[in-house]
């Protein structure tokens, strides 16, 4: 075990304060009442999209502004399509359509030109999930001219289907895609946790099983791995140079969570078939370890840096999509209820205890969700990790994602992103091979030590 357990009666402590809830905080957190979380919600989503400029004169629409890479962008946007799909508020719909749409390229996909030479599969995936978001929850579908919310999930799916590499290890996406890049020689379970989840929502959504081989493919390749221990806590990757044997053991929240959401999303697409039930069971397992015993077992906390107060500007929306992710879980795999309710339930309401910052009017989001004083943390993660949170107790309170036939409205293209130069392997007259130098400089696997986790733990560079 990574935390040492504490006396029972700070457990007892920790549990009579949890146990109430309403928060004294600046974002005020009644759980009995819906429209308590709408307004704590509202509150969230304002102070997070004040971060955006892509909506004022002479900034870059659909893009976060330094020191936030594009990905976050997408991630942001998905945040905020869950909020109006939480709360019926529209106010902010055209701006994300706009965002979404800017971001897409001639070939109708997510490689726009201001980006292809930089981004990664895991990137990609994160602008494919708001796409895919949009047309499960109906979101309002782009103009004509523009391809669907559909089509473009559906385009990202098939260029990264392009992309599984077998040369070394069997299988498996690289983290990037471009061999310029740092961490092309790395298979990580972000990117293949990402075409997991992708696919698998993709067969539910059209009822097309060639999405749903792709998964079992994806995660039978994954088992072939170190990644997944028995467990069933996901490392985060693995150096192709030795054939994938030696993993990474850091665990990140987002890890588990995207091949939570694959595989519960795969129990309701075969109607209840075991092997993908006993998966989204043991999955649920494995984000034990972000829930320490020590505060209680139900509050979420980004083991891996926010214990060293070293998360990087990527890292704390991490706890973003494991908070989606397992409330989305819910409403297609119910027998997962009992044990994420609670655990979103008490991780919101340290969230709201956490946006008590002075900046912003008082009620600025911090990252660290088991302490009630503000921690003095800001950024966009931090916010879009309080928002998703919250607001993901409405759980029971909206209908479930729609499909093809039941109910969706978004029509797709399965050959989209089929013909374009995004869809094969980089030409290799733009490319070049790595050095050992290059690795040495771009520190792939630069190694650190994580005071008090696991001992000793190595840290990979993000930063896509």
């Amino acid at each position: 075990m990574l935390f040492l357990s504490l006396r029972s009666q700070c457990l007892a402590v920790v549990g009579s304060l949890l146990g109430s809830t309403q928060v004294a905080s600046a974002i005020q957190l009644d759980l009995g009442s819906a429209q308590s979380i709408k307004n704590a919600a509202s509150t969230i989503a304002f102070n997070m999209m004040s971060y955006y400029k892509g909506n004022e004169s002479g900034q870059a629409v659909g893009l976060l502004p330094p020191p936030y890479y594009w990905w976050e962008a997408g991630a942001m946007f998905d945040e905020m399509i869950q909020y109006w799909y939480y709360t019926g508020d529209k106010t902010y719909n055209e701006v994300v359509t706009q965002g979404l749409l800017a971001q897409i390229s001639p070939d109708k996909d997510f490689m726009p030109s201001n980006q292809t030479l930089t981004e990664g599969n895991d990137d990609q995936a994160f602008w494919a999930f708001a796409a895919m978001s949009a047309a499960e929850l109906n979101f309002p579908e782009p103009p004509p001219k523009e391809p669907s919310w559909l089509a473009l999930a559906q385009a990202v799916f098939n260029e990264q289907a392009s992309r599984w590499e077998t040369s070394k290890c069997g299988g498996g996406l690289r983290w990037q895609i471009f061999s310029w890049n740092k961490g092309y020689e790395y298979k990580n379970s972000i990117s293949n946790g990402c075409f997991f989840q992708l696919a698998a929502r993709l067969a539910r959504y059209t009822g097309n099983q060639t999405y749903a081989d792709w998964a079992e493919k994806t995660w039978n390749w994954m088992e072939t791995t170190p990644l997944v221990t028995p467990q069933f806590n996901i490392y985060d990757g693995v150096d192709m140079n030795d054939n994938c044997t030696k993993p990474i053991p850091l665990q990140w929240t987002y890890n588990v969570g995207t091949f939570l959401m694959g595989a519960a999303n795969l129990y309701n697409y075969t109607d209840g078939d075991p092997k993908w039930r006993t998966l989204t069971e043991n999955l649920l397992n494995g984000t034990k370890v972000f829930f320490p015993p020590q505060f209680g077992g139900n509050i979420m906390q980004e083991v891996a840096c926010e214990p060293q107060q070293s998360c990087n500007n990527d890292q704390p929306s991490f706890k973003a999509y494991l908070s989606r992710w397992m409330a989305a879980t819910t409403q297609v795999a119910p027998f997962t209820r009992e044990f994420i309710m609670p655990k979103l339930r008490d991780s919101a309401l340290g969230a709201a205890k956490q946006c008590s910052g002075a900046p912003g009017g008082g009620n600025t989001c911090g990252r660290t969700w088991n302490t009630a004083t503000w921690d003095g943390k800001s950024g966009v993660g931090e916010e879009m990790s309080a928002l998703s949170v919250i607001q993901s107790n409405l759980i029971s309170k909206v209908a479930p994602p729609v499909t093809a036939d039941r109910g969706g409205t978004s029509k797709g293209d399965p050959n989209a992103g089929t013909g374009t130069s995004n869809a094969k392997p980089p030409d290799p007259s733009l490319t070049r091979q790595m050095t050992q130098g290059d690795k040495a400089g771009a520190g792939i696997l630069t190694a650190i030590v994580l005071g008090g986790l696991l001992g000793s733990t190595w840290w990979i560079s993000f930063g896509s």
